[in-house]
């Protein structure tokens, strides 16, 4: 008999249980419709060959390829959630802490309260009686001078997150006169008055006056008159009457309106509103007196 033909015949798949015959074919377990892969050698596993052949790790690796992604995943959940947080407070609801009790009872130091930065960007200007947050610079307080460029930006970061002070430039007070208003104080019953109507302010701090400074000004156009709601305790439109623009904000300056306290939770609601103190004021051009 020819040795050599015999040998040819013979059932490749009785072929050497080791060698790279073998290695090869379990490498490719996967691939159940191989016609020329038989089955395993007794004792001989599919998973013995190179690492990875069954979706395990190898035997050097300690399970850390698996593990891989989901620290990916969660470092990009990590990376994304505090950028969607800043994305929101830039340009819809920022928190905003408040640092000093010039608005009480009204807003109370340490507060968190969530300015509505949406309230005047679609042609609505802000209203009498309305809380707002501005940016007090070249009214309130001078040009800032220059600092650090990184701790600007960390400051800044935050604060729009509502865990550090606003910055110093940043006030919250009440809109008592927008522009073209007549405000005055005080009327003989110790009331402000604008566009001659008298205010009941029912907001303020037990105990204040309505002011104790006098006053009698006209608001210009695009201009506010802010005032705090603790009125002994507020530095505000007052302050800065002899001074360039008279007290007045710019209304380009307003950051949002204050529309709900976001903590504590025992304080978590809509803070106290004008309670229609402005509700029987005239439009500058029908003042009366």
């Amino acid at each position: 008999m020819d040795t050599e033909e015999q040998h040819t015949k013979r059932d490749r798949s009785s072929g050497p249980a080791n060698g790279p015959g073998a290695r090869s074919r379990f490498s490719r377990s996967g691939d159940s419709g191989d016609s020329g892969d038989g089955p395993a050698e007794p004792g001989e596993s599919p998973a013995s060959g190179a690492s990875g052949a069954s979706g395990e790790p190898g035997p050097d690796d300690g399970g850390r390829t698996g593990r891989r992604p989901a620290l990916r995943r969660a470092a990009l959940i990590c990376a994304a959630l505090p950028a969607a947080v800043l994305l929101l407070s830039a340009f819809v609801v920022q928190p905003f802490l408040i640092p000093s009790g010039s608005m009480e009872s009204t807003l109370r130091v340490g507060d968190r309260v969530l300015v509505n930065k949406l309230a005047y960007r679609f042609g609505s200007g802000p209203e009498r009686g309305d809380v707002v947050v501005f940016d007090g610079t070249g009214s309130f307080v001078p040009e800032a001078a220059g600092q650090s460029p990184v701790a600007g930006l960390l400051r800044g970061a935050a604060a729009v997150l509502g865990l550090a002070d606003p910055p110093d430039t940043d006030f919250v007070k009440r809109v008592v006169g927008v522009g073209g208003d007549h405000v005055v104080c005080c009327d003989r019953a110790g009331r402000l008055e604008v566009n001659g109507t008298p205010l009941d302010e029912e907001y303020l701090h037990r105990g204040d006056a309505p002011s104790r400074v006098p006053f009698d000004i006209v608001v210009p156009d695009g201009t506010l008159w802010m005032m705090g709601d603790h009125r002994d305790r507020s530095s505000d439109s007052r302050d800065h009457l002899g001074e360039p623009g008279g007290g007045m904000v710019p209304v380009d300056q307003v950051i949002g309106r204050v529309d709900r306290i976001g903590w504590p939770w025992s304080r978590t609601g809509v803070p106290a509103g004008s309670g229609g103190a402005f509700d029987g004021v005239p439009e500058p051009g029908d003042a009366h007196g």
